[in-house]
């Protein structure tokens, strides 16, 4: 069964435009290259350290290898890794995995 992850970050004060740019220009585009469903990118309406991106797997095989492909890769490793405590506090971020329930516009 299909799942997804919904993930939260807390963005550095002042850096959400920056944020919002990698991922929009490179990290989303990177990981969808590399195979990663990319269901939306989202920015908190009215907190300004807030952001949330959903993923979609098919199952923990795929989460897995596309783990892999992303986040071992020399690209991500050079030029993406390294920036990003730039934007984000690492110990705040916040996955949650989820099911869809039966009716769910997104499955």
């Amino acid at each position: 069964m299909a799942f997804f992850e919904i993930r939260q970050y807390k963005v550095h004060p002042g850096k959400m435009d920056g944020w919002v740019k990698v991922m929009e220009e490179e990290i989303i585009p990177f990981q969808v290259s590399q195979g990663m469903i990319i269901c939306g990118s989202y920015r908190h309406e009215t907190d300004e350290s807030v952001y949330f991106w959903i993923r979609r797997f098919e199952s923990e095989e795929q989460r897995v290898a596309q783990y892999k492909a992303v986040y071992e890769s020399d690209y991500w490793k050079t030029k993406i890794a390294p920036r990003v405590p730039e934007y984000l506090d690492r110990a705040a971020i916040n996955v949650n995995r989820v099911v869809p329930t039966p009716r769910s516009p997104m499955q």
